[in-house]
């Protein structure tokens, strides 16, 4: 049996303007390692940069693992934990926002043993300091 692989991972997503230029940033620890990813989009809304920001780290995964997911983004955490479920169940309304994220996070958190918390942002907590500061540098420039 082989060892199962535990990650810790950090996300957060930023926005100038509302919708407007946005970027999301996520750093996985494993064993020692660290790993950053970030990415941005032009045109797009904060709530979007949070998902991706969650999508990007967990499909990043190359196999199954036990990831403690750490987020301040109250509409990803209550959107898994209180959500999730209800919208599968009624076949995923139209009326959902960002269905087409919600979607692939459902399918990606299938894929891992998924724990989610919510950490207050902008409170210090140094990896979502960090995570911040990634989706913040990743926010494309107005041209």
């Amino acid at each position: 049996m082989t060892e199962s692989r535990h990650v810790e991972m950090f996300t957060d997503g930023a926005c100038s303007g509302n919708p407007g230029p946005g970027g999301w940033g996520a750093i996985m620890r494993w064993k020692g390692h660290e790993k950053e990813l970030s990415g941005g989009e032009h045109k797009t809304t904060n709530n979007r940069m949070e998902l991706t920001a969650v999508i990007r780290g967990l499909a990043a995964l190359s196999r199954r693992c036990k990831v403690e997911l750490y987020t301040d983004s109250q509409y990803v955490q209550k959107g898994v934990h209180e959500y999730l479920a209800g919208w599968k169940a009624k076949g995923w309304p139209e009326r959902i926002k960002n269905q087409d994220l919600w979607k692939e996070l459902d399918t990606l958190l299938q894929k891992h043993d998924v724990r989610l918390h919510w950490v207050r942002g902008h409170d210090g907590h140094p990896e979502n300091e960090r995570a911040d500061a990634l989706a913040r540098a990743a926010v494309p420039k107005l041209r």
